[in-house]
């Protein structure tokens, strides 16, 4: 089972790079499976099973951060698509904090980034880029050449190794080196671990609590006057 992990900011055009995708590997005959996760509604499944015919799922993370989330059900999903015959499972990831990556060791990690969104954005995702195998850049017809380049210098500023693939989302050209990429990444290994390390901790805001101010909250905190600590036993 090959493992492909797609991130990204909302609105990129992760889906639509994916379709192409999908729409190319159907047609060299490989089988392939995808899975949706988002934060309260997707309905990009619905829309690949109908267009596409492959076996598709999502999941909501609900309160939970979306990376998180993948973490959580990743494991159940080779399995689904192994158990339906695919040889490759696509997972959309809907990351939102940006101090997370969802990328895991034996699988290919691509982030999707569009290069309308600002000269300095590939600085700001942190791991999300920094952890990736290929960020795909999209919308570059849109952006002027100098732009394009200054956009391609910030990502290899803040991620040297990362290979950068340039793909028009609405006519898919470009994307036949993700397909290559893909077909060269090696089966995911039984046992598969993130590829980065989680954020410090998981704070209580996270898990439900409302008061306002660090008095009322445990593990690692913080003060306006002072840097993170921890509280609490």
């Amino acid at each position: 089972m090959k493992l492909a992990i797609f991130a990204g900011p909302a609105t990129v055009g992760k889906t639509a790079v994916m379709k192409h995708l999908i729409r190319k590997l159907k047609a060299e005959g490989r089988s392939s499976a995808y899975l949706k996760v988002d934060v309260q509604y997707a309905e990009e499944d619905e829309e690949i099973a109908r267009d596409y015919g492959i076996p598709t799922r999502k999941v909501y993370s609900g309160e939970l951060c979306p990376d998180h989330c993948n973490v959580m059900v990743l494991g159940d999903a080779i399995k689904w698509a192994e158990g339906l015959g695919c040889a490759i499972l696509l997972v959309e990831t809907a990351g939102l904090c940006l101090r997370c990556s969802p990328y895991v060791d034996g699988g290919l990690g691509v982030m999707v980034l569009e290069a309308t969104s600002g000269i300095n954005l590939p600085l700001k995702v942190g791991p999300m880029l920094s952890l990736a195998d290929i960020a795909v850049v999209t919308k570059v017809d849109r952006v002027s050449q100098a732009e394009r380049e200054v956009f391609r210098a910030r990502i290899q500023d803040v991620a040297p190794q990362v290979r950068i693939r340039e793909v028009n989302a609405l006519h898919g050209i470009g994307i036949d080196p993700l397909v290559e990429a893909l077909i060269a990444t090696p089966e995911a290994g039984q046992l598969l671990l993130l590829r980065g390390s989680p954020p410090v901790g998981t704070c209580t805001i996270c898990v439900g609590k409302k008061e306002i101010g660090w008095q009322s909250h445990f593990g690692v905190v913080r003060s306006l006057e002072n840097q993170m600590f921890y509280r609490g036993e």
